[in-house]
Parts: structure tokens; sequence; C-alpha cells
């Protein structure tokens, strides 16, 4: 029986977040505006037009070489790559082919099962996006606002084996480069998209088999669901003395297969040259120094520190870590209410519940970071009880008002006067006699559980209003 072995390599395109195109000072915004106005001779490939570098895509690009551990060379140089196609209005793309600006990096991560995986990342190059063409019934249109979008081009060595690892890839990627705030790293905005190479070998083999590009993958699932149909298909078309061809090949979703797309160029298809209009990109040292003290607070800094600072168990600091605006949603409500673990356990229940049934991220979250940490002080300081919190939270998702405007005009302020309690208390023991001589019979390993229930009477009897540790202290005594 012959067993296989998948071979996965990875090529990520990232749009930079710069406000201007790479050669032009044409706006970058191309999707919030009026298709073909943010264009210029230059992006729309006027002859004599000349392409100038924009020194914001250097930065940005360098900061994306040094947060994936790459190596930033001092020297890199523009290619042409040739090619017709309508979205491309120069018949040309200007990429880096034989030098790029980065290169020999690696990004590490964690499986479900524990184990950790470390990908290299090949190279990393600087080049240009092309217009985005609008396929509709009748007719095709093409918007030039996107031509020229700066792009960075991240590709991995071909060490992954699964899909699972390729999907945890992606992830580490998009959460690394967030990070930076480089980029919007969205699938969704296009501001990240993915191509996947796929072959198959023996188990064992040295000797990579016939490598198929996969395309039109839309979204991480969507990566690892292609992986694993093309996996399949080369092993049964190879065992069923089939020959795989190199070719690119399209994710077709609704079907959940790839389907021929045209066979695979290859590097001679494309007619590199040197780009004849932009000089050679020189970076110093002490400009990639220079770029690094500007780079801000990472992932793994930023986990260390919330364990350090707000004393939160490694675990806790992982969740609010994964995506750096609920980091910063966190970190604002730890600053309001002055309890960090509080807050933590807050957003990870409360108001990760509301953003799962809602299907919806941080920023679009109705309560602000500052009006939970108001709710969540309120707690500390004793004002309302935990129970009354969560009542207020749940008015807070459709009320614009301050958390102390909503409990002054509702009435929710926690009862600590000690008489009321004792009051409560009294009325408490007098109605559940059986449960009080349960409470005196009881050994002392069954005693917290009656008393309790005693207790939960109390909150029901005052709506919850009342201060639980004073109910527990005056029940305690009395029952003593």
């Amino acid at each position: 029986m012959r067993e296989w072995e998948s071979v996965i390599g990875l090529e990520v395109h990232l749009q930079l977040k710069t406000g201007t195109k790479v050669w032009c000072g044409c706006s970058a915004d191309y999707d919030n505006a009026e298709a073909n106005t943010h264009t210029c001779p230059i992006c729309l490939g006027h002859p004599g037009a000349l392409p100038k570098l924009n020194k914001k895509v250097v930065e940005y690009a360098v900061k994306a070489g040094l947060a994936l551990n790459c190596k930033i060379n001092n020297e890199s140089s523009f290619d042409r790559k040739n090619y017709f196609y309508p979205d491309t209005p120069k018949n040309y793309q200007i990429t880096q082919f034989d030098n790029s600006y980065a290169g020999k990096g690696h990004l590490e991560f964690k499986l479900n099962s524990g184990r950790m995986v470390k990908v290299g990342i090949t190279k990393l190059q600087i080049e240009e996006d092309a217009a985005k063409s609008i396929h509709a019934e009748h007719e095709s249109l093409i918007n030039f606002n996107r031509a020229s979008i700066p792009l960075i081009e991240i590709i991995s060595e071909p060490d992954m084996r699964s899909s699972e690892e390729a999907y945890e890839y992606l992830n580490t990627l998009k959460s690394v480069i967030k990070y930076t705030g480089i980029s919007d790293v969205s699938m969704e905005l296009g501001s990240l998209r993915c191509d996947a190479n796929i072959s198959v070998m023996e188990k064992g083999s040295k000797v990579y088999g016939t490598r198929v590009e996969v395309k039109n993958l839309n979204s991480f699932k969507a990566v690892a669901r292609a992986i694993d149909y093309e996996i399949s298909r080369q092993i049964e078309t190879i065992e069923n003395g089939g020959k795989i061809d190199q070719e690119t090949r399209l994710w077709d979703e609704e079907t959940q297969t790839t389907r021929v797309m045209r066979s695979k160029e290859e590097a001679m298809d494309y007619r590199y040259f040197p780009e004849p209009d932009l000089l050679k990109l020189v970076i110093t040292d002490e400009e990639i120094e220079a770029i690094r003290q500007t780079m801000p607070e990472s992932k793994i800094e930023k986990l260390t520190r919330f364990v350090s600072e707000y004393s939160l168990p490694e675990y806790d600091a992982n969740i609010l870590c994964e995506d750096i605006e609920l980091a910063d949603y966190f970190e604002k409500v730890a600053k309001t209410s002055g309890n960090g673990k509080l807050s933590a356990n807050w957003i990870m229940t409360d108001v990760m519940r509301v953003l799962k049934d809602k299907n919806i991220t941080i920023e679009e979250f109705s309560i602000s970071a500052e009006h939970l940490g108001e709710i969540i002080s309120l707690i500390e300081k004793g004002t309302i009880s935990t129970k009354i919190a969560k009542e207020l939270f749940e008015i807070k998702l459709s009320d614009d008002r301050t958390p102390e405007e909503i409990v002054k005009e509702k009435g929710m302020v926690q009862v600590a006067d000690t008489g009321a309690i004792e009051a409560m208390v009294d009325e408490v023991i007098a109605n559940n006699p059986k449960m009080v001589e349960d409470y005196r019979n009881s050994d002392e390993g069954r005693k917290p559980r009656v008393i309790k229930g005693l207790i939960g009477q109390v909150m029901k009897l005052s709506k919850g209003k009342a201060n639980p540790t004073l109910v527990t202290e005056i029940m305690t005594n009395k029952l003593s």
C-alpha cells in the first residue's frame, strides 16, 4: 500500500494601507470613491509616464519583513512581468523577481495538538495591484482606481504538510501583520489574497510531485478545503495510472471542487526583464534600524505585558491578544475599571457571547470600552451587585446613556443598609424553618450549600439589589 505526503506552499498578497499608490500620488482609497476617479497617466500606463516609488510603501514593506523575521536586503531591484489582461493597463506588472527587498524569514505557530510548526518564508516582494474587474451578466467593467495600489507578496517555503498547517499559518500571518498596522489583512475587503501550491509525493521521498496552483480562494476555510480536495484528487489520479499536469486551477465554492483554469506558466512565459524606469532600491542599515524603532508592540510583547501588568493568566491573555482590536478594547476597559482580571472575565464571557450571537466584530460592538469599564467600576465600588450589572449590560446593548444615568433612572443601586438587609434576612429565616434546621444539623461540608440557598432567597427578595457580602455576613451571624 503506497503512502502519500502532501507538500504545500502559500503565496499571499497584502495590500498596504498607504494614503497614495505605489508609483504616483493618486489616492489609494479605491472602494469608497466613484469608479475611475483616482487615476492619472502613471497608474493608467500612458506612454511616457514615469513611475516614482512611494517612500511610505518601502517603510511599510520593511515593517512586514521585520515582523516576519526576514533579512532586509540593502539593495533590491524591480522587474517587468509581461502579460496581457484587460485589468493591467500597461500590459505588464512592476514587481520584484530576481532580487526582492526581503527574504529568509519564518513564522512559528502551534497546532491544536500542541505541536509547534515552523514555516520558512522564501521572499517578500513589492509590487503593484491590477485594476478591479467587475463581471456583470452582459458586460465586464473595470475600475482603475485599484491599479497600482501597493502590494507585498509573501512567498512561503513548501514546508506545510496539511490543510490544518496552512490554515494556522494564514491565521498567524494575518495576526502578525495586523499588529504592525500596515494592512487591513481582510479577505472580505480584498486586502489579503492567497493562492495555494499543492503537490503530493510518496512518504519518505525527497522529490516533490508536480505542483498545482489553486486560485479564487476567498476565505481561510476555503483554502483548507481546496487543499484537502486537491490532495485527494492528485492521489486518486496517480493511483489510477494518471499524470498530474502543472496547471492553475480555480476553487469552486458551490461544488467544493477545483477546475482547470490554464496550464501553469513558467517564468519565461512572462518575459521578465529589469524595469528600466526605476533605479535600484537601496535601504541602508541605518534606515532599517530607524524603521525598527517605529514598530508597534507585537502580539507576543502585548501578551507578555498583559500577564505581568494586569495579572492575567496566560490563557486569558492569549484569547484577548488574538485580535489587536479586542486587545485594545480590553486595555481601555481595564484602565477605566481599575480591575484587569474582572475586565478580562466580562469580555471573555458576556462581550464575546454577544459578538458570536450577532456575528459582529468588537469594532461593531455597541457598548464602548469606557462604558463597560464604568459598569465594572460600579461593581467594585459596591454601587451595584454583579446580578444587577448583568441586567445593566443587557440594557446598555441598546441604550447609549452612561451606566450611572441608567442605574439612577431605574433605581438599580445596591442596598447596603444593614438594617434593611437584616430585616430581609429575618424574613427569610422565618419563612424557611426547614432550611434553617437543616443548616444547623449539617456537617461543615454541607453547611455552605444550605446557606447559599438561604442567601439566594434574600437576593430574590431584594430583587438582586442587596449587597451579597453583607447578606452573607448577616445570615451567617444570625444562624450561628
